[in-house]
């Protein structure tokens, strides 16, 4: 490969896998950085869009991935070898991603992290941190002494809102789907199987559910939430649809919580960012797994079955 090339993973058909490729280094154009890619997310909201199943879609062909980091090659705004995360603007929705070797990102994409931060900590903190922030804290308005019960824990964002609720005095409950994710549970919550879900399992009726699954996980744990208990719901991976009696909801005085990041990023940007310095410190955790590009069939398939502790990460190095 020559230095004016660059490797690129491009969608050319929605419910295709994208195919790795060479061609042209982006060329710099004012309001725009570029970047020279050193990791990148592979999330549900980039299958998503692979699959053609979201709001917003690129035209294709289109190189996806909403969420990477690398250091700036050239740009007016940023100095060049600053480290950066990159997301927000359309990246990998409206057009081109973060899955190749370069990205050429709207300036206001482009947001300095530490140096020295992982890349595939700096590409993949935001979401899971600034969601679980917001879950505890903005949405949920979790209190000292509250049981909180959290599924999919072992998940990058389960798993960092159990550490968030700890820390906020909470008692918490992780659920996992699968009994190999048992020990992935963070040591501050109590861990149980989804398929074992009942009060007597939890130990009783809880606050506050923080549901980071959806489909009939989410069904299951309503029943367990206390007369005006609150439910946050921050994701959809086991399932799109909730299908519930209204007059037993009704009775059940629980009320259902949209979390969403993309209306609260600003408003959680700083506590995310100092999360990220905890987990630098290794003060919180964040499960990450690496793959190389040629290895995207592997990371996209495990994130469907749903056997990817944390978070998922293309390693561009």
């Amino acid at each position: 490969m020559s230095v004016e090339t660059s490797r690129a993973l491009v969608l050319e058909q929605f419910g295709t896998l994208p195919r790795l490729v060479e061609r042209p280094v982006p060329k710099p154009r004012p309001g725009h950085t570029l970047v020279r890619m050193l990791a990148s997310q592979v999330a549900h909201l980039d299958l998503n869009v692979m699959d053609g199943k979201f709001g917003i879609l690129p035209d294709l062909p289109a190189v996806p991935g909403t969420n990477g980091s690398g250091v700036v090659l050239a740009s007016d705004i940023h100095p060049e070898g600053t480290l950066v995360r990159v997301n927000g603007k359309g990246l990998g929705l409206r057009g081109d991603g973060c899955w190749a070797d370069h990205a050429l990102a709207p300036d206001a994409a482009v947001t300095p992290v530490p140096a020295g931060t992982d890349p595939a900590l700096a590409c993949s903190f935001f979401s899971p941190a600034g969601t679980a922030w917001a879950a505890v804290h903005s949405v949920a308005a979790v209190q000292p002494g509250e049981r909180v019960l959290v599924t999919g824990a072992a998940g990058a964002v389960g798993s960092l809102t159990v550490q968030v609720a700890a820390r906020a005095g909470a008692e918490v409950i992780g659920v996992v789907g699968r009994a190999a994710k048992l020990d992935h549970v963070p040591a501050a919550a109590k861990a149980v199987l989804a398929t074992e879900m009942s009060t007597e399992a939890v130990g009783g009726p809880v606050d506050v559910v923080v549901d980071t699954v959806g489909g009939p996980v989410l069904r299951d744990t309503l029943p367990l939430v206390r007369p005006r208990g609150r439910v946050a719901l921050v994701g959809y991976t086991a399932g799109r649809e909730l299908t519930v009696d209204l007059a037993d909801f009704l009775l059940a005085d629980v009320s259902l919580l949209p979390v969403n990041l993309m209306t609260r990023g600003r408003e959680v940007a700083a506590d995310a960012e100092r999360l990220l310095t905890e987990l630098t410190a290794g003060e919180l955790s964040l499960p990450i797994e690496r793959f190389g590009p040629d290895r995207l069939s592997e990371a996209v398939e495990r994130l469907r079955q749903g056997t990817v502790v944390g978070r998922a990460v293309l390693d561009l190095a």
